[in-house]
């Protein structure tokens, strides 16, 4: 069974290490030490706990009414525009995604660097590689 240390959990979580350090402090997942005394997470508790976090972020949002599931909440870092096109990157926790999409679109949505910005992933398509 795979650890993880409290920082690379915070990481894998989008959260900051003390955020992750009170989290565990307060019970809320189980850490054990290793031979070295750092406290690591278990695998199997990380990821029910990472299912936990996100069931309670996504109660504390506003409803959104759209097919698409998978949101990744975080901030715009950069717009490019192009005459009839534009590229948007946000900055989702560890997420980096990039988006391409009309001019217009990004005009209509007044994206800017530093605002809030959700971007919601639909594919028929993922691809997913072990670390």
């Amino acid at each position: 069974m795979q650890s993880y240390t409290i920082g690379r959990a915070a990481r894998l979580l989008g959260v900051s290490p003390d955020t992750a350090r009170r989290w565990a402090d307060a019970g809320k997942v189980a850490t054990h030490r290793d031979e070295s005394g750092r406290r690591l997470i278990d695998g199997r508790d990380l990821a029910a706990f990472s299912i936990e976090v996100a069931q309670n972020a996504a109660g504390e949002e506003d409803a959104s009414y759209t097919s698409a599931r998978n949101a990744f909440p975080g901030i715009v870092t950069a717009v490019k525009l192009g005459d009839v096109a534009a590229q948007v990157e946000i900055q989702a926790g560890p997420h980096r995604l990039v988006s391409l999409l009309t001019r217009e679109a990004v005009e209509e949505l007044g994206l800017e660097v530093g605002m809030q910005a959700t971007a919601r992933v639909k594919s028929t398509s993922v691809h997913i590689d072990r670390a």
